[in-house]
């Protein structure tokens, strides 16, 4: 009787979380990307969308920042010689990418061209000051140029910049409370100027706003790893101890998810980041499986 009544719990459990997450409804496209022979990615961090929609992948390899077009072939590369450990990769609205180097302790301003436009922090040089950052993760943009920056390897803050890179403010420490952090491991904004910060160790979203002041935190929706919010104000979470993808609203409540811990086609491995263009394709970018991956909405 004992065993009945707990195969029946965990089927009622199972069915629950099944309605609670239901399936993203995307399929692999098993074509892109389009590299050229002998070329390959490692270790792979980051991706992002141009202006043009173009896609632009950032490894750990030859090629660090690859520019792929919509159906997935090579443009152009830039960055050679550059990074130290290659981490985060946003593009602004002028078409302009950033990055952040976690091993180099700097974020870096380059044209779409890869011409070097503003250097932020030191490189080689850890610290926590207004011109320093220690293993920086991701940026994020405000509506007025402003950016932000989670420091998350060796510091454990978000950093507000002017978008002439001039400091305006940080906050946070090490911890488990309100405003404290254990890894910030991606930053994004969305259109009322509310700050997401994805807590990667202490499994939680921090929600702030623009200077900084706790507002709420979402502790249901496993290790954030990368964010994206489209124009329509959807979450994207790459939630990379779990991996799988999470899509989200704004109230916290949980949509659907993709993705199981796995090598194969449509599997992650340490998903790191992600983005997602104006068709609704979704990109996700995976540190051990080296590869990103595209998945077209059904």
């Amino acid at each position: 009787m004992l065993k009945r009544t707990a195969l029946l719990l965990l089927i009622g459990f199972s069915l629950v979380f099944a309605q609670s997450h239901p399936s993203l409804p995307f399929e692999l496209d098993t074509s892109w990307p389009k590299l050229p022979p002998k070329w390959n990615l490692q270790e792979t961090p980051g991706v992002a969308i141009g202006p043009q929609q173009q896609v632009y992948i950032f490894h750990r390899g030859d090629h660090p920042i690859i520019e792929l077009d919509r159906d997935g072939k090579v443009v152009g590369t830039m960055g050679e010689g550059l990074f130290e450990a290659a981490h985060g990769l946003k593009v602004d609205r002028d078409g302009n990418l950033w990055v952040t180097d976690r091993g180099a302790h700097t974020v870096l301003k380059l044209s779409n061209t890869g011409r070097v436009l503003m250097v932020m922090g030191r490189k080689g040089q850890a610290g926590e000051g207004e011109d320093n950052f220690d293993g920086p993760t991701d940026i994020a943009f405000a509506e007025n140029g402003d950016f932000y920056v989670s420091d998350g390897y060796g510091n454990s803050r978000v950093a507000k910049f002017r978008a002439d890179g001039s400091f305006i403010t940080a906050w946070g420490k090490p911890g488990k409370g309100p405003g404290e952090f254990n890894l910030p491991h991606a930053v994004a904004v969305d259109a009322d100027g509310k700050v997401y910060v994805g807590d990667r160790e202490n499994y939680r979203l921090q929600i702030f706003d623009a200077n900084g002041k706790f507002l709420d935190q979402w502790d249901h929706v496993g290790s954030p790893w990368g964010l994206h919010i489209t124009p329509e104000q959807i979450i994207y979470m790459a939630d990379g101890h779990n991996n799988r993808v999470l899509k989200l609203n704004r109230k916290g409540e949980i949509l659907g998810s993709l993705g199981e811990k796995g090598k194969l086609p449509g599997q992650f491995n340490f998903v790191h980041h992600l983005a997602v263009d104006l068709l609704g394709n979704l990109y996700v970018a995976e540190i051990k499986n080296w590869r990103v991956q595209k998945f077209r909405p059904r």
